[in-house]
């Protein structure tokens, strides 16, 4: 399954189901790439989890990393819990993205996917601590001949560019998730995918509205039901020369199955109709 040329996958957290669930709904939505999540494999089970996936045809679009202290019950309690930030989980959080890395590049997939926590600070030394700690962690991934991508929506995209700018690593680069930029309220996610654009090598697909009050959580939506504006956002990255893949991601509702083949019945249209520059 393609839009615009662009490989399209999904999230495999989103199905919430086991390695051999995931496959049968892919099976059903006919798609065979996937995002893949490697929190499991650090989970009692692991091991198994880990041969259950090698035995799949799929083709990983990336992986991803989560960590065990992440609390999203609130914008506050993720700020405080998010990430490599905390100082208490770094070192354990640490070694899970080398390993995760080395899982990764065991496989041969390009791209290994985290939050790397609220970045943006106006204490000095704070910001030194996250840029030390991201330098560390890009050696490692680089090391493993892999890219670490920063998704995007815990920080603005001025605040992103900046960052990247300044650690010019070349192991480092974006997961863009247009839809966190609204939930978390940072910003134009359009504007932001041409801020982001040279950085930008996976995209996850997901659509949001924005928080009525500011402080609160926005509101994730199916695709193309939010204030993302899908057919403006693909165009932007067709115009910024994006080259990778799209995995649909869908964390809210009661049927992520059926809003996920929407999404991937529209975005297959879109593929058809969106044209850069100009009006579909």
């Amino acid at each position: 399954m393609q839009c615009n040329g662009w490989p399209v996958g999904v999230c495999s957290w989103s199905l919430r189901s086991d390695v051999d669930g995931v496959a049968a709904a892919m099976r059903r939505l006919e798609i065979d790439h996937v995002n893949l999540a490697l929190k499991p494999a650090f989970r009692e089970g692991g091991d198994a989890y880990l041969t259950a996936v090698g035995r799949q045809a799929w083709t990983i679009t990336a992986t991803t990393i989560g960590f065990f202290q992440e609390d999203y019950s609130s914008l506050a309690s993720i700020r405080a819990t998010g990430g490599i930030v905390p100082d208490q989980q770094w070192p354990e959080n640490c070694q899970m993205v080398v390993r995760a890395a080395e899982i990764t590049a065991q496989w041969g997939v390009g791209y290994l996917t985290m939050h790397a926590g609220f970045l943006e600070s106006d204490e000095a030394a704070k910001a030194g601590k996250i840029r030390d700690r991201l330098r560390r962690l890009a050696d490692a991934v680089g090391g493993q001949g892999l890219m670490l991508l920063l998704e995007t929506g815990q920080e603005t995209a001025a605040c992103l560019r900046a960052l990247l700018e300044e650690l010019n690593h070349p192991a480092l680069g974006v997961n863009f998730d247009q839809a966190n930029m609204i939930l978390y309220g940072k910003g134009d996610p359009v504007e932001a995918v041409r801020m982001l654009g040279p950085w930008i090598k996976h995209v996850h697909i997901k659509d949001a509205i924005r928080a009525a009050r500011q402080g609160d959580w926005g509101v994730e939506m199916p695709w193309g039901e939010g204030e993302v504006g899908a057919e403006a956002f693909l165009r932007a990255l067709r115009e910024v020369g994006f080259a990778g893949s799209l995995a649909i991601e869908r964390e809210a509702g009661d049927n992520r199955l059926g809003d996920i083949q929407l999404a991937a019945e529209r975005l297959q249209k879109a593929g058809r109709t969106v044209q850069p520059g100009g009006n579909s």
